[in-house]
């Protein structure tokens, strides 16, 4: 099993702080500050997590631009103080920069017992298999 290090334990607390932060800031209706907190947090603490050469090179990859613009200029636009607009930028931005991600995060869902059970009904298994299809992990 491979321990994080130091910097990698205070990234995910900062993460999860950010999680936090933005999903209160959706919750007491877009407020500003809190979602300001939550993308500051965020963005510093993926970046102690993965380190921050990775990081760099992850976000400003030649084919990621498009949704490097759209995810940055969101977290911009909400400390600006337009909330719902950045929020709205943010989601399209990390839906495409994450998007290679979805196949492997639907197969480790399929693993658990009870959402791997409702994930595997027939009316729901054919958007699943559809949206684990897409092979975009660059």
């Amino acid at each position: 099993m491979i321990s994080p290090t130091d910097s990698q334990k205070i990234g995910i607390g900062l993460t999860g702080f950010g999680v936090f932060f933005i999903f209160f800031g959706m919750i007491l209706f877009f407020d500003k500050a809190l979602l300001a907190i939550g993308n500051i947090f965020f963005v510093i603490g993926l970046s102690f997590v993965i380190g921050l050469e990775r990081t760099f090179k992850f976000f400003f990859q030649k084919h990621k631009m498009k949704a490097t613009t759209f995810f940055l200029g969101g977290v911009i636009v909400v400390l600006i103080g337009w909330p719902i607009v950045g929020v709205a930028l943010e989601s399209y931005g990390f839906f495409l920069l994450f998007r290679g991600f979805i196949p492997v995060v639907i197969g480790f869902f399929r693993r658990i017992p009870l959402l791997g059970y409702l994930l595997n009904l027939p009316f729901i298994s054919v958007y699943m298999d559809k949206a684990s299809e897409s092979n975009n992990m660059v």
